[in-house]
């Protein structure tokens, strides 16, 4: 009987995590001086923004070439997995703490404000029925109605969650077709999906009077629905890249744990909207 050791993968000494540090710090002092209206503010901002695009391109493709290689193993697997699922689950407490601040806000803060001695002091006459944008606010508004765009987008999304597990089913079957058209199909959907926001945005802005500004409304509004647009646009730039390396002949039924990650991504975005749908359209 033979027995299989497997090896410990330990990967050289990297330059990108300098180059992250890097672009992490230009990122964020760029964006401060930009918002402050310095002059070299813009630069140092895309400077950051390029080295890390470099850093993503260059630590991604050395870690896809050294799968492909053959150097890792189960450990490195099982590694991988874990780091992913402590990522998404750092992503759901940052959507944890939007949906906190919403619900802290329409169910405490403004009927607070609304009722009691604190109406009568301070804001007379002033209702806290919901959606409202505060009781300093002077311009009136029209909040976001669930069906119309909200709705389809949100069909969209649910539509491209199939595809995306039809894709892998293909890909667990070795059908490459079914995995490569499953993949252009979502990524085609989630174009679709942040066409249809953009819209959902200009119409706010230039039809609803719904800005960011528009009090604690607008403020909760396009911050949730914002920063998911911004992780749907992160996630059809991975399924982009599974697509690319799909066509390159990557991946096995056996061996396919980057899909999984964008894969494991996207549901999480998915499921994502639907509470935003519920909780910031629709209720």
């Amino acid at each position: 009987m033979t027995e299989t050791l497997e090896r410990y993968f330990v990967p050289e000494p990297s330059k990108f995590p300098i180059f992250g540090s890097v672009a992490l710090l230009l990122f964020g002092s760029g964006a401060a001086m930009w918002v402050n209206k310095l002059a070299a503010g813009p630069w140092i901002f895309f400077a950051g923004i390029a080295i890390l695009v470099y850093m993503l391109f260059g630590w991604f493709g050395q870690v896809v070439r050294e799968s492909e290689s053959g150097k890792y193993g189960h450990q490195v697997d099982t590694a991988f997995r874990w780091s992913m699922g402590w990522f998404i689950f750092s992503e759901v407490m940052f959507f944890a703490a939007f949906f906190g601040a919403l619900f802290y806000v329409r169910v405490l803060a403004v009927p607070w404000l609304s009722s009691g001695d604190t109406e009568a002091l301070l804001w007379q006459g002033y209702s806290g029925a919901w959606p409202n944008a505060g009781p300093n606010a002077s311009e009136a508004f029209t909040p976001m109605g669930a069906w119309g765009i909200p709705a389809i987008n949100t069909l969209i999304l649910l539509t491209s969650g199939a595809t995306l597990t039809w894709a892998h089913y293909g890909l667990l079957k070795d059908k490459r077709g079914q995995l490569k058209l499953g993949l252009l199909v979502t990524i085609l959907l989630g174009v679709v999906f942040l066409s249809l926001q953009a819209y959902e945005y200009l119409h706010a802005y230039s039809e609803l009077n719904l800005r960011l500004d528009t009090g604690i409304y607008g403020s909760t509004f396009f911050l949730l629905t914002g920063f998911h647009g911004m992780h749907v646009t992160v996630g059809a730039i991975m399924l982009m890249v599974m697509l690319a390396r799909a066509m390159a002949g990557h991946f096995r039924p056996d061996s396919h744990f980057g899909f999984e990650a964008a894969a494991w991504y996207w549901h999480f975005v998915d499921v994502v909207w639907l509470c935003l749908f519920v909780v910031v359209y629709w209720l």
